[in-house]
């Protein structure tokens, strides 16, 4: 195997995104997603069941659009890598199925890796060849230890990066809903389409983010004792629908713009709020941004703003790859190559709850 530059494909299958990714060493090669969005769209959220088998018809051609668009043949891949965890069951089988077999049938070794940590690894990616998906993005190598918000449908956490290799500590997470979650059940409530995040992010574009004055949760004094880098959001999804009611029992129009940009702005505030605070308690003068809602421009907008006033640097890979995607699973998986870490053994399945501190699974001996 090339150590210094492998070649690696990723297999991504999580939530209702199917990802391949191929990526030599730290430079990517191919992102090809395939997407059960609108499949999921008529139930108003992702169902499970419905996610598998998407995965299941998807998978074989976002390989093949992969080695396509790269260059490669399977023949000349390093290792293969895949999502163990977190994420759906159902949709992680499918893609830990698929991950031992290719490996199994190319004789390559297989990195079962961490969900989380892979949206980290997506900022490692040299993007000199694909230049145009972040114009704006920080130069430079991503620098440690580093703070990580990751926030998506399925995911609200903070991290401390230390290594991205080796040393990974969850410093909060959300209590219940995540913030994409309670996007997507605040736009139900105002009669807006699944996913909720765009929605939310079109109707506040002509509301008063002042005009309602919604709860930011776990921010009281008495709360950031325990809770100082947690989230929650369900008290806010329920002040939303409080809010609602009461106009609708007084007979009184729902003015949409100003709840959508009401509700976002107490969101952005919190996440932004506890993120700042956890550079500032750990001596860390960079923050990373990663996962799906990060496509937010409230979000990344407040984030930099109130980062650099605190002499914060950001760093936002470029939004196909906040978004769940195999190449930051191939880049996690050469990162442990070039550290010298052994493949992982066979003795792994799809864990819904893997811990965000088991950054390779079911690792060989050296």
């Amino acid at each position: 195997m090339n150590r210094t530059e492998p070649l690696v494909l990723g297999i991504e299958t999580s939530c209702d995104e199917t990802g391949i990714g191929i990526v030599r060493g730290r430079t990517l090669l191919s992102n090809t997603i395939a997407s059960s969005m609108e499949e999921h769209a008529r139930y108003g959220g992702v169902v499970p069941e419905v996610a598998a088998r998407a995965h299941l018809e998807a998978l074989q051609p976002a390989i093949d659009a992969a080695l396509a668009e790269s260059g490669v043949a399977l023949a000349d891949l390093d290792a293969v890598a895949v999502t163990s965890g977190p994420g759906l069951a159902g949709a992680l089988m499918v893609g830990v199925g698929a991950a031992k077999a290719l490996a199994v049938s190319l004789e390559r070794p297989l990195y079962a890796v961490n969900h989380l940590v892979g949206h980290i690894a997506a900022d490692v990616l040299d993007l000199d060849a694909h230049a145009s998906l972040s114009p704006d993005r920080p130069q430079g190598k991503l620098e440690y230890p580093t703070v990580a918000l990751l926030v998506s449908g399925g995911h609200t956490a903070l991290l401390l990066v230390r290594d991205l290799t080796g040393d990974v500590e969850l410093l909060g997470e959300t209590m219940d809903d995540a913030a994409g979650e309670a996007f997507d059940k605040v736009a139900r409530l105002l009669g807006l389409p699944y996913p909720g995040g765009p929605e939310i992010d079109r109707a506040a574009a002509a509301g008063d983010p002042a005009a309602i004055a919604f709860p930011r949760g776990l921010s009281r004094a008495s709360d950031m004792a325990k809770h100082r880098y947690d989230f929650s959001f369900s008290g806010l999804k329920t002040a939303v629908a409080r809010w609602v009611e009461q106009r609708e029992a007084a007979g009184e129009p729902i003015p949409i713009p100003d709840v959508a940009a009401s509700f976002r702005e107490a969101v952005v505030d919190v996440l932004v709020t506890k993120a700042i605070a956890a550079c500032r308690d750990h001596d860390v003068p960079r923050l990373l941004l990663g996962g799906g809602v990060i496509a937010n421009r409230r979000l990344r907008d407040v984030a930099i703003a109130r980062a650099a006033e605190a002499g914060v640097e950001v760093r936002i890979p470029p939004l196909s790859l906040c978004t769940d995607n195999g190449a930051m699973i191939a880049a996690l998986a050469a990162e442990l190559i070039m550290a010298g870490r052994a493949p992982s053994t066979f003795a792994f399945g799809a864990d819904s709850t893997l811990p965000v501190t088991d950054i390779q699974v079911a690792e060989g001996p050296a």
